[in-house]
């Protein structure tokens, strides 16, 4: 078993399958590395494709104190799993939790990233919805340790970015289910409080987002109400940014909808590579509607 070993002692878990140009996958909340399965078999033909534990996930460490949990941790663990596996550069792609990491990786350590994909970010970004969000996280903190994880990934599992896999797919939405109440409830109570409580608002970030020049792709599911103004807020402020959005899906992207998920992403990372991928005109910028009012 492999380890990345951060900064402050913390044991990252973490597998890396194929050759060439890396792409590094962050996972969501209620994921782990086996999330992105459909991505590995399909990306790893052509690319050396990395996934790993979050701290708080086993096999990483679980560190017992929420304050060893943090968005700015989020993003020195992706570099430590990079630094030990000696990438200058890769493709960074995050879905959720992740996808945070991902976009604070763009804004922080730019250097590090051939591109973004930030898929199903924005939960509790809107100013209005902040307190609630914080209730919310500190309620599923409070559940994990009153009840442990099965009671907690059996009401989770069933909120309304979710049950759109469900529907669809009830086979694949049972292996998601099982693999998630694995999980360990400290680690998942921790990062409720010390990430998904803690984190800076997207909307209050938007001067350092729209700094990014790293090349990115915006991915949301249409059924994944929370992500879609921060979605379009991000994909305003980054001249760099495409936004793709695929129709009747929620929140867990890339398991709900993996044959479009990879194709968007392959097409996506396929521009980057060659070179190609654009810079947003400015004058697509302009307040005039059909560009004959100033």
């Amino acid at each position: 078993m492999a380890y990345a070993v951060t900064d402050d002692g913390v044991r990252l878990y973490y597998e890396t399958t194929g050759e060439g140009i890396p792409i590094v996958f962050i996972h969501e909340f209620a994921g782990d590395l086996t999330s992105w399965e459909p991505q590995v078999r399909h990306f790893s033909r052509r690319y050396q494709c990395v996934t790993f534990n979050a701290r708080g996930y086993p096999p990483s460490d679980v560190p017992e104190k929420s304050s060893s949990y943090s968005q700015q941790r989020a993003v020195k663990d992706i570099i430590a799993v990079m630094d030990a596996l000696q990438l200058s550069k890769a493709h960074l792609v995050g879905l959720s939790m992740g996808g945070f990491a991902t976009l604070h990786m763009g804004i922080s350590h730019p250097e590090r990233a051939l591109s973004l994909c930030v898929a199903g970010c924005g939960y509790g970004a809107e100013p209005e919805k902040r307190a609630h969000f914080h209730k919310e996280s500190e309620a599923s903190a409070a559940m994990l340790l009153e009840q442990g994880m099965d009671a907690f990934v059996e009401r989770y599992s069933l909120g309304p970015t979710r049950v759109q896999f469900q529907n669809k797919d009830p086979r694949g939405f049972e292996e998601f289910k099982q693999a998630f109440k694995k999980h360990s409830a400290l680690g998942s109570a921790n990062t409720q409080l010390g990430v998904q409580r803690e984190r800076p608002s997207l909307f209050e970030l938007r001067e350092q987002i729209a700094g990014i020049r790293v090349p990115t792709l915006i991915l949301n599911g249409d059924e994944d109400w929370p992500c879609l103004l921060p979605g379009l807020m991000m994909k305003e402020a980054i001249p760099t940014a495409a936004m793709s959005v695929l129709p009747n899906v929620g929140h867990t992207i890339n398991i709900e909808a993996p044959d479009a998920f990879n194709r968007e992403l392959g097409d996506f990372v396929a521009w980057v590579d060659s070179g190609r991928w654009p810079v947003r005109d400015p004058r697509a910028m302009v307040k005039s509607l059909l560009g004959m009012v100033k």
